[in-house]
């Protein structure tokens, strides 16, 4: 029997699957295309996943393939310098296109051992208390003890399971592709920047040898939105908005995308669950739904393996879903509000005037921009210490880098004061005795997905913590 199948090879799906291969989780991802995507859809990574890949060793890849940009401007758009006193070590987007983030995951997941079958589409799935039956397409059977639905905002497995996926419909359409540009590049730059002064939604950015990305409206929301447009529906919609098409031809890939705004009601129905887009769905807004599937991921990957492995302490697989689908309905309500101050209506310009005097306090470009880089996210771990519920940043040590310490995706105690132990979970746990000058904290016990869960320095409050995450003492 396999542990765990994860349906849907995108960044959620293969970042799951690499954290579950950590823990030696025997693992099989389903994607139902044949070949990987040609469609960029996502463009970068933010503050939060960076760290998520500096924390598994992996930062390097995607910098090679990257370029690093200011962090400003990503609240609806709205022009603002990069805040100060970020609390991160990686204070800066990082555009690398999805395709190339897809490559990079599923090379780490293949070096760990995961196997990944393309063309195979799951139609149907049952489950009982010892395991979970998955159908293919092909008529093929497949048994695992834990399933996890990473297959997009159709998602199947959450359509089988009959959660609701409550929300708003699209409402408003917008072209996207990749296509090559027959005017010249100033002439280009000049009418976008002109269209932009009203139209938000409307863009066409230099890819490098005479090819664009161009985004614009469409014309309303297509009867079926699985239809990809055509280059002509392009064409159409650029003069509408621009007065030219630009000579646009040759595309690479054309697609559309909406407004719809969607939360399934649970993460978890028995031995399945949901992550990624198929637990929730908004529009793309500040660049945040990847980041937001990879850290779902990153939160779910050592649970699973934990209840895998036999050493789940009780209700923290369902923690899964208390920490995350709240940080899912944030995301959402800010998607929600970035559309509205995108609009051209008298109503929303006005208050999107009034949100630009706002944001030159700097504690609100602060605060709006943690909310988009997810490096204000708190889980709710009670009353105590500033940095309880919050992950810790990478403070650099006598000794190194805390982030080159979690590589092996398992608990950390960072013990500034020497006194500590963690024997009984020296297995699930590492201690590293050491200090920094950035870590206002005798010792803080981290999570295998770096979130702070106890800071103190008595052993006996310690141990009354270690439990708690980490099972019973072995």
């Amino acid at each position: 029997m396999i542990d765990v199948i994860v349906a849907g090879g995108g960044p959620t799906g293969l970042m799951l699957a690499s954290e579950l291969r950590l823990h030696g989780v025997r693992v099989l991802v389903l994607e139902r295309d044949a070949e990987p995507t040609r469609v960029v859809r996502a463009l970068g990574l933010h503050a939060r996943s960076i760290e998520v890949m500096d924390q598994r060793g992996l930062l390097e890849r995607f910098l090679a393939l990257g370029q690093q940009h200011p962090l400003g401007g990503f609240f609806a758009g709205i022009p603002k310098p990069q805040p100060q006193r970020l609390d991160t070590a990686h204070a800066y987007v990082l555009g690398i296109p999805q395709t190339s983030t897809d490559r990079l995951l599923a090379e780490r997941a293949t070096e760990l051992g995961v196997e990944i079958r393309r063309g195979c589409e799951l139609v149907g799935l049952s489950q009982d208390d010892h395991g979970v039956t998955a159908e293919l397409a092909d008529g093929t059977r497949l048994r695992s003890r834990y399933l996890v639905g990473c297959d997009g905002g159709r998602s199947t497995v959450r359509k089988l399971l009959g959660v609701g996926f409550p929300g708003e419909p699209t409402t408003v359409e917008t072209l996207l592709g990749e296509m090559e540009v027959g005017e010249d590049p100033a002439t280009v730059a000049a009418v976008v920047a002109e269209v932009r002064k009203t139209q938000l939604r409307f863009g066409l950015g230099p890819l490098g040898d005479g090819v664009y990305r161009v985004v614009v409206p469409a014309q309303g929301v297509a009867e079926d939105r699985r239809v990809p447009p055509t280059i002509e529906d392009f064409r159409r919609q650029l003069r509408v908005f621009a007065g030219t098409d630009f000579g646009v031809h040759s595309p690479r890939w054309l697609s559309r995308f909406g407004d719809a705004t969607r939360l399934a009601e649970r993460y978890r129905v028995g031995r399945v669950l949901l992550a990624g887009d198929a637990a929730h769905i908004h529009p793309p807004t500040g660049g945040q739904g990847l980041n937001l599937g990879v850290q779902d991921a990153f939160n779910l990957g050592w649970k699973l393996a934990a209840e895998v492995n036999g050493w789940a302490p009780e209700g923290l697989l369902d923690s899964y879903h208390t920490e995350r689908h709240p940080v899912a309905a944030d995301v959402l309500n800010n998607t929600r509000a970035q559309m509205e101050l995108l609009s051209t209506d008298p109503g929303p310009r006005a208050v999107r005037r009034l949100l630009s005097e706002l944001m030159d306090f700097e504690d609100v470009n602060r605060y709006l921009i943690e909310k988009i880089t997810a490096i204000g996210v708190r889980y709710d771990f009670g009353a105590g210490h500033e940095l309880l519920g919050r992950r810790l940043r990478d403070v650099r040590l006598k000794r190194g880098r805390l982030y080159e310490l979690t590589h092996g995706g398992r608990g950390l105690l960072l013990d500034q004061t020497g006194r500590l132990s963690v024997a009984g979970w020296a297995e699930r746990v590492d201690h590293v005795v050491d200090v920094s000058e950035e870590l206002d904290a005798p010792a803080v016990l981290l999570r295998p997905d770096g979130h702070v869960v106890w800071v103190g320095e008595d052993q006996q409050d310690l141990l009354s913590h270690l439990p708690k995450w980490f099972g019973a003492a072995s």
